[in-house]
């Protein structure tokens, strides 16, 4: 019998990694989706390449879009990285490393991909402890985009293919991600999650993303795995 196919989105970090894992774990054919958009963190892709062929992803692509020539992040122009903030902190407002619209352009690659393989699968790691800060991390932002998806192809207009978004995480906070990812066989010291890593590859553990990763395995009583300067 012919395995179903899911398309995850694999930046390369802690979330998706453990997504990844999890779709390999309900007997999906994975394909893999990651992006060089101008990132400062290009080391997430290195990461990216590693996971997938460890997790033995079918197909890895990595998409090519210069979010730069918009700029308007942290992640994607010259402004300083906020260091230093405490969780409490970093659920008021939306920060810097925001990159308009980032969730939105990937998935409507996974979207154009996922009708191009017939999957009716497409993963994403979106959780909760983004809820505040990022709007496209939201449930109701993944709820709606799921229902323009099947109204903007043909695969979902004919019929043929009703897209389903799995948001795994959604309701998890950041150990309860990893000790799942630790349950499925994850090596979370091949992931890479920091927005403003060392020239090899460390992580600053200052940041908004090294902070919640490494509170997430303070709570389970041990030390990330992946380091930091």
């Amino acid at each position: 019998m012919e395995k179903k196919k899911a398309v995850v989105l694999l930046s390369g970090g802690l979330d998706s990694t453990t997504v990844l894992a999890l779709a390999k774990s309900q007997d999906y054919e994975l394909y893999g989706l990651s992006f060089d958009y101008g990132q400062r963190h290009k080391f997430e892709l290195d990461a990216s390449r590693k996971i997938g062929e460890f997790f033995g992803v079918k197909d890895h692509k990595i998409i090519h879009i210069d979010l730069r020539a918009f700029g308007g992040s942290a992640l994607t122009a010259d402004f300083e990285v906020p260091k230093g903030r405490t969780e409490d902190e970093m659920s008021h407002d939306i920060p810097i490393t925001y990159v308009p619209a980032r969730n939105t352009i990937f998935l409507s690659f996974g979207l154009a991909y996922a009708e191009v393989l017939k999957s009716k699968d497409l993963f994403i790691g979106v959780n909760a402890v983004d809820y505040s800060g990022y709007p496209d991390c939201r449930p109701e932002y993944i709820s709606a985009y799921e229902r323009m998806a099947n109204l903007a192809t043909r695969a979902g207009v004919e019929g043929e293919q009703a897209l389903k978004i799995h948001v795994p995480l959604m309701d998890l906070k950041k150990s309860e991600i990893i000790k799942m990812g630790l349950d499925l066989g994850v090596d979370y010291s091949m992931t890479s999650s920091c927005y403003d890593p060392g020239q090899n590859g460390l992580a600053c553990g200052k940041c908004d993303a090294c902070t919640l990763r490494i509170n997430g395995f303070e709570e389970l009583g041990m030390v990330d795995p992946a380091g930091h300067k």
